[in-house]
């Protein structure tokens, strides 16, 4: 299961980072026709589809890899065909995690350790050394740390490091299924024993459970300032404050097993074991199921990649949806349909306690959003993932800060836009 960093646990795409985002002001989407609904992807010669990840715009607009109960496979498409790219990989064991850095390409297996692919999933070299557990569930990325969550706990691995070092230290259950990444915290979803919370770096967790009634996590997303919880019989929990407080958020979840989920804006999508895919445009106090044409209800991962939703089902390949049937707010432009960036003045400014920030983007980008004080100390990260060309607003909520003057600075590829905000209360 993954986070997906653009999943699920780190989790889908991951749930890396492979972690974690942005904002639309949505509402559902009134489209009907026999084109408003999921269509199966050229099929993989493989059963489960566990996880995704999507290759940084930079590298490759159209890349998607798939983590499959019978390897890795990549399209090139949107999904409309799919090859295998496996080369170095064992034969045996399902790729439960993806997570993409840069260049590198990381799989997390369960059994077999993690795996890594400088060359877009082509050929795959083992790295486990150290890895006292090689039941990988899970796979984050946070600062220079690469995190992989395992049967018996977390271990990091240091940038130019070439070994393990377990990171357990208060962490009294280590069946470790999903990592997520909110500002500099680092959050464990465990399968029995609840969230742990590290701040720094994983060198010591603490508990975070208050109201988390269900103690079974199978995954975790991040969607501003919010962290979500999905259980194995509980449904959807939400955190508005790092993980101190929880609040069971479930009006019109009709499945209680919640296996994934996927963030687009302040759209959340959730995935379960047997009621299809759900989606949420009011930060999870309620849902409404997105499922017409899907005849595989069990989802195991999610992502979205550019301006569609995949959905990887058991033993029902991979399943695509535009956004834009589900949601308004998002735009297939063509390439040069606008001509450059452009980040716009946040509004209001001064702004007590919200504020929208707005940017364009005329291409597929990896886009980071993120708010820093006067000092230079990061306080949000509104946006961390792939986009496709369009007009989108983000909402920043200052609640929890100081008044003073902030910056919110935009980057997209190697642009970055800077501007300031005033927070008055």
């Amino acid at each position: 299961m993954t986070c997906d960093c653009v999943h699920k646990n780190a989790t889908g795409i991951m749930k890396t980072t492979t972690l974690a985002t942005l904002a639309f002001s949505v509402i559902l989407s009134t489209a009907t026709g026999a084109h408003a609904q999921w269509v199966q992807t050229g099929k993989l010669s493989a059963g489960d589809v566990l996880s995704f990840a999507a290759s940084p715009a930079e590298i490759a607009d159209t890349n998607l890899f798939a983590g499959t109960s019978g390897g890795v496979f990549l399209s090139t498409n949107d999904g409309t065909s799919w090859s295998a790219v496996n080369t170095g990989l064992p034969n045996l064991g399902s790729i439960y995690s993806l997570a993409v850095s840069g260049k590198n390409l990381y799989a997390g297996i369960y059994v077999g350790g993690v795996f890594l692919s400088t060359d877009e999933g082509q050929t795959w070299s083992e790295i486990n050394a150290g890895l006292g557990n090689s039941g990988v569930f899970s796979l984050a990325i946070s600062g220079a740390g690469l995190f992989a969550g395992t049967y018996g706990g977390v271990y990091v691995m240091i940038s130019h490091d070439t070994s393990w070092t377990a990171a357990n230290n208060g962490l009294t259950n280590t069946t470790v299924y999903s990592l997520a990444v909110l500002d500099t915290d680092l959050f464990a979803g465990t399968y029995g024993g609840g969230v742990f919370r590290s701040t720094n770096g994983g060198a010591s967790w603490t508990s975070v459970n208050d109201g988390l009634i269900n103690s079974s996590v199978m995954s975790l997303a991040v969607m501003g300032t919010n962290l979500f919880a999905g259980t194995h019989g509980g449904g959807v929990f939400r955190s508005t404050n790092g993980g101190k407080n929880w609040t069971q958020v479930n009006t019109g979840l009709t499945d209680s097993v919640v296996s994934t989920f996927a963030v687009s804006g302040t759209n959340l999508f959730a995935g379960t074991w047997g009621g299809g895919v759900f989606l949420s445009t009011d930060s999870g106090t309620s849902w409404t199921a997105v499922n017409n044409g899907l005849p595989y209800n069990n989802v195991y991962s999610l992502a979205v990649s550019g301006t569609i939703l995949y959905d990887g089902t058991s033993g029902g390949g991979v399943w695509k949806r535009p956004l834009s049937e589900m949601i308004t707010g998002v735009h297939s432009l063509p390439r040069n349909a606008l001509s450059n960036y452009h980040l716009s003045q946040n509004y209001p400014n001064p702004f007590n306690p919200t504020t929208v920030i707005s940017y364009q983007l005329p291409a597929v980008s990896n886009v980071t959003l993120k708010v820093y004080d006067i000092l230079g100390r990061e306080v949000a990260t509104l946006v961390h993932q792939k986009e496709g060309p369009g007009n989108y607003s983000v909402t920043f909520d200052g609640s929890r800060l100081a008044s003073g003057v902030y910056f919110y600075r935009l980057v997209v590829g190697n642009l970055v836009k800077v501007k300031n905000l005033v927070l008055i209360k």
